[in-house]
């Protein structure tokens, strides 16, 4: 007998054995997909993990469904990256796979509801209202989908009633499943066989000369378009050629005059006329780059840490044509969607259709061909751009991977699971594939710096703005003062109002960064002080102006906003705080002749929202841009003279032990973006206490001193890198039940780890302790450097295992974020 282990897509720890033939077991390999059942109706695709002979001990394997693939999509070197993931992580394998394919590989099992003939008609009195709804419905519909069974009944929890249908023979249930990726076909034409000759030919073009102008006119267009292209016609392009319908060409079809035919398509289509050639470097960029390629002989994780503008791209750019020239893949990790937009018109200037990109806004059809080209390593997907979902790609043959803003918080992904960190990832990525790391950085995350430090990576710097602009000059401004001294007009103190007009008169773009979106975070009644609150979470109703209602941006509950206040009935309503809505608002009444742009993540909704934004700030149809932390990071616009930062503090006062890393991050990559031409730059930072010593150290560029200071207070709180932060998170809708599971974990934490030097912090309520109707609560370890990870989260599993065993506490949702930072 021959059995397979399967990895499902689901949150359960190990794999399941199903029974296969002797055929399919010489047939199946690691890496292919299969579709299984899995619990009574369920079917799953599963990824077929080991084939072998040996049975399952405590249960009796089911025969698999159907085989779904000729060969594995995914490649070994991958499913060994994925078990680094899950075990690194403390994840399931399942998890890994469900987040690392694209939806459309795995197969939708949809379970279909069908009249039972057997039912005698006379026994339908018997039936409940609900079910005799149902069984109507079966009268006119040969079957039904589950979701069309919930609005028939108007619930949304019908088991129940399919259970009571089922259980009197009323209904049949059958699993109908279906494939999701469908290739993308293009249709074509070219002249019909039986008029390949001349003499045929002009017989035909004389016959319809006499009675069918047009389509006399389509056969001349694409003869002549044959005759000069000599490549295949399509439809679409016939039809704008020749000035004809659709109409027109399907007569002629129809006549066998034409003859169509279809080809399969790629939906990403490049469409750039030549390929130019590389810049050359400077004398910096090019002793940087010679550094990096004298550190790849020893070592492979080089931090390349240059000052913004410093022509980093350019560096990366000599590296990948390097490395692709001796035929292997790049990755190239950024950490937001928009820069993706700006850098690969970058790149596909240099290496034209070698350049393929893969990200969350593309449609899951558009990223089944990215993966398929991956793992076939066509020349189309040499070079790979990607958020950081792109590191689980199937690579085969990894020359180099960039981590181009490597300090950035979008790399860790914290829900759902696996929760990784995709800058650890790819350094383990690259080290399976035996290829070389790259990270960038004008800003670098302490962890690595620290890493550079103490020689596990290789430090190379460019001290130098191309071209050898100036560094901006950065200013604080003290609103504390200016408000004082009534010199603030809404959120604009005089002075970069003052900058804005300069700015403005010389045809200069400005950049505005406030890390908030909406209008205002509090709607406040002035008589009783009251404010509305989301029902489903711990937070304050975020007010925006544009679509006039109260937002909840945790899970999306919406109300119109209130005439008069919920609580007393007051019409005396008032905004608190503000967002990047307000600031556009008021620079329409500040400028009203002027062009604001906005561009947050309600602007930039759907495939093509970052690039719209972005090209139209490029050819300097905006004047001023307005935007969250999505405009601080690496993009680069060239006529950009003036940033101001709206309100430092608020990034300064998180509750966060890297609050102020992030924020001396933060201004540098926003301030990064002024001046990065000839003329130097201006940034103005507006902030209530401008002698905060970071807000000092930004402002003078000065990354030493805050290294310096940061270490020295991690070292002495304990805090990475000197320790390892594993956050635990208990969830439930019972307040009670939360308390008392985290307070039962943390006793056995407590008991387990007596004897080691782990600390713990918790069990605690976070700021925002309740989410979409869950309470939360949180356990904080701190494994030393020197303890073994590996057995910590092994004692971790051991606990885990005693918890779920526990029947009042299996209901509390458990979550482990490793590297919770």
């Amino acid at each position: 007998m021959h059995f397979i282990d399967v990895v499902l897509p689901i949150p359960l720890e190990k794999t399941f054995t199903y029974l296969v033939s002797e055929k399919e077991a010489s047939f199946l390999k690691t890496g292919m997909r299969v579709a299984v059942p899995f619990g009574k109706t369920k079917i799953y695709t599963g990824l077929v993990y080991r084939v072998h002979q040996t049975p399952p001990e405590t249960y009796k394997p089911k025969e698999i469904d159907q085989i779904l693939d000729e060969a594995p999509i995914i490649t070994p070197l991958q499913l060994k990256q994925w078990e680094w993931i899950a075990s690194y992580y403390m994840c399931s394998l399942g998890e890994v796979f469900k987040a690392s394919v694209p939806t459309a590989f795995l197969l939708e099992s949809e379970t279909l509801i069908l009249r039972n003939e057997n039912f005698n008609p006379e026994a339908e009195t018997t039936l409940a209202d609900d079910e005799w709804l149902v069984y109507e419905a079966l009268q006119y519909q040969s079957m039904l989908k589950v979701h069309e069974v919930s609005s028939i009944v108007d619930r949304k929890n019908i088991l129940p009633v399919l259970k009571r249908l089922l259980d009197k023979n009323v209904i049949q249930l059958k699993e109908e499943v279906y494939e999701q990726y469908k290739p993308k076909l293009v249709r074509y034409v070219k002249l019909g066989a039986s008029y390949a000759s001349d003499e045929a030919l002009s017989k035909l073009l004389a016959s319809l000369s006499s009675r069918a102008h047009k389509q006399r006119d389509v056969v001349m267009t694409l003869f002549s378009i044959e005759a000069t292209e000599k490549k295949p016609i399509s439809v679409k392009s016939l039809e704008e050629k020749s000035g004809a319908s659709s109409a027109v060409i399907k007569t002629l079809v129809d006549k066998e005059i034409l003859e169509e035919y279809y080809l399969q398509e790629d939906r990403l289509q490049f469409d750039l006329e030549e390929v130019s050639s590389l810049k050359d470097l400077n004398s910096y960029q090019t002793e940087a780059f010679d550094e990096i390629l004298n550190h790849y002989k020893t070592d492979d994780v080089v931090l390349l840490h240059g000052v913004t503008s410093s022509g980093k791209t350019e560096v990366y750019v000599k590296l990948i044509e390097k490395v692709i020239a001796e035929g292997k893949q790049v990755l190239y990790l950024l950490p937001e969607i928009a820069l993706t937009t700006q850098l690969i018109k970058r790149l596909q200037d240099y290496f034209g259709e070698k350049v393929s990109v893969y990200h969350s806004k593309y449609s899951v059809n558009e990223r089944v061909e990215v993966w398929n080209h991956i793992l076939q390593a066509n020349e189309k997907a040499q070079i790979v751009i990607g958020a950081r979902s792109a590191v689980l790609l199937p690579f085969s043959n990894l020359g180099l991977v960039i981590v181009d803003e490597e300090h950035e918080v979008s790399f860790k992904q914290f829900d759902p699971a696996p929760r990784y960190h995709a800058r650890d990832t790819a350094i383990v990525l690259a080290n399976i594939h035996k290829a070389k790391t790259l990270l960038g950085t004008a800003t670098p995350s302490i962890e690595s710096y620290y890493n550079a430090k103490i020689g596990k990576y290789k430090l190379v710097e460019i001290t130098r703005r191309y071209g050898d602009v100036l560094m901006p000059d950065i200013e604080l401004t003290d609103i504390k003062e200016k408000h004082r001294k009534k010199r603030m007009t809404g959120h604009f103190s005089d002075r970069l109002l003052e900058e804005m007009k300069l700015a403005l008169e010389e045809g200069e773009q400005i950049i505005l960064f406030q890390n908030r979106r909406g209008f205002a975070p509090i709607l406040e009644c002035n008589t009783c002080g009251h404010s509305p609150q989301c029902p489903n979470c711990d937070v304050s109703l975020t007010y925006h102006q544009y679509k006039n209602q109260l937002r909840c941006h945790y899970c999306g509950y919406a109300m119109a906003k209130q005439l008069t206040c919920l609580a007393c009935g007051s019409s005396e309503l008032d905004t608190k705080g503000f967002g990047t809505e307000q600031i556009e608002a008021e620079l329409k009444e500040l400028f009203p002749e002027v062009n604001v742009g906005r561009m947050d993540s309600d602007t930039t909704r759907g495939k093509h929202g970052y690039e719209k934004i972005i090209t139209a700030f490029e050819q300097q149809e905006i004047d001023i841009l307005v935007g969250t932390q999505m405009l601080t990071k690496g993009l680069d616009f060239r006529n950009v003279s003036l940033v101001g930062v709206m309100n430092a503090d608020n990034l300064l006062n998180f509750p966060d032990f890297r609050a102020h890393e992030r924020s001396f991050q933060l201004i540098q990559q926003v301030a990064g973006r002024a001046g990065r031409t000839k003329k130097r730059g201006k940034v103005i930072i507006q902030t209530y206490n401008p002698y905060h010593q970071v807000l000092q150290q930004a402002s003078l560029n000065r990354y030493d001193e805050l290294f310096a200071d940061q270490i020295n207070e991690r070292r002495q709180f304990k805090y990475p890198p000197f320790t390892r932060m594993i956050k635990i998170t208990f969830k439930h809708k019972d307040y009670n039940k939360v308390n008392e599971a985290s307070s039962w974990y943390a006793k056995a934490v407590n008991t387990v780890f007596n004897a080691t030097k782990t600390e713990m912090l918790g069990p605690e309520f976070p700021p925002v302790s309740r989410i979409r109707n869950e309470y939360l609560k949180n356990i904080v370890l701190k494994a030393p450097q020197n303890q073994s990870t590996v057995q910590t989260k092994e004692a971790l599993r051991k606990i885990d295992k005693t918890f779920q065993a526990i029947a009042a506490y299996r209901s509390v949702r458990v979550i482990y974020n490793v590297d919770a930072y």
